[in-house]
């Protein structure tokens, strides 16, 4: 489902009319007339809601003898959310390149010639600036915190709160005097 489409299916549902005619296409298919007088609307009411209703997927039309049928597409409410909110958009690679130069700027402003200049006040900055020492751990391998503060030295000279916050923040583990680079973080 693209975005547009997915905009226009919740925007079909925020309607009372709209779900009330879902409602009852939920119990059986049923033609304008029918659904007018189940809901009380005009039945000039129903045709327009179903047109909007019809026009996002909800429901589907055929011809039955002398009256178009109205029928909810099951299939389309079947979709779970979190796969739509999920699906790869245009958008979505916008927003990584965003990242991207957020994540260059952060880093731009905080080191230079490879050194930390300050440690970043904000969460969001120092998380990124972590992750960037974080980078200097290879993957698997087994650092004691003599090791561990000899590579954040060479970033910064308060390598006992980087050690620290990295951990804190997931970066590193430590268990037993043993630091490790998280495989998650990758």
């Amino acid at each position: 489902m693209t975005d547009k489409e997915a905009i226009a299916f919740f925007k079909c549902l925020a309607d009372k009319s709209r779900l009330s005619i879902l409602k009852s296409l939920m119990v059986e298919d049923m033609y304008v007339e029918r659904l007018a007088e189940r809901l009380e609307l005009t039945s000039a009411t129903v045709s327009f809601h179903l047109k909007k209703l019809e026009d996002a997927g909800a429901v589907r039309s055929y011809k039955d003898q002398y009256y178009t049928m109205y029928s909810i597409n099951k299939e389309l409410f079947e979709v779970n959310i979190i796969d739509i909110l999920s699906e790869k958009t245009s958008e979505s690679e916008l927003q990584k390149e965003r990242d991207d130069a957020y994540r260059k700027k952060v880093i731009d402003a905080f080191f230079e010639y490879g050194k930390l200049k300050a440690i970043p006040s904000q969460r969001k900055k120092e998380k990124i600036v972590l992750e960037e020492i974080g980078k200097a751990f290879k993957k698997g391998k087994k650092y004691t915190e003599k090791e561990v503060n000899l590579i954040i030295a060479d970033f910064h000279d308060d390598f006992c709160t980087i050690r620290r916050d990295m951990v804190a923040e997931g970066i590193l583990e430590r268990k037993d005097g043993v630091y490790i680079l998280n495989r998650e973080k990758d």
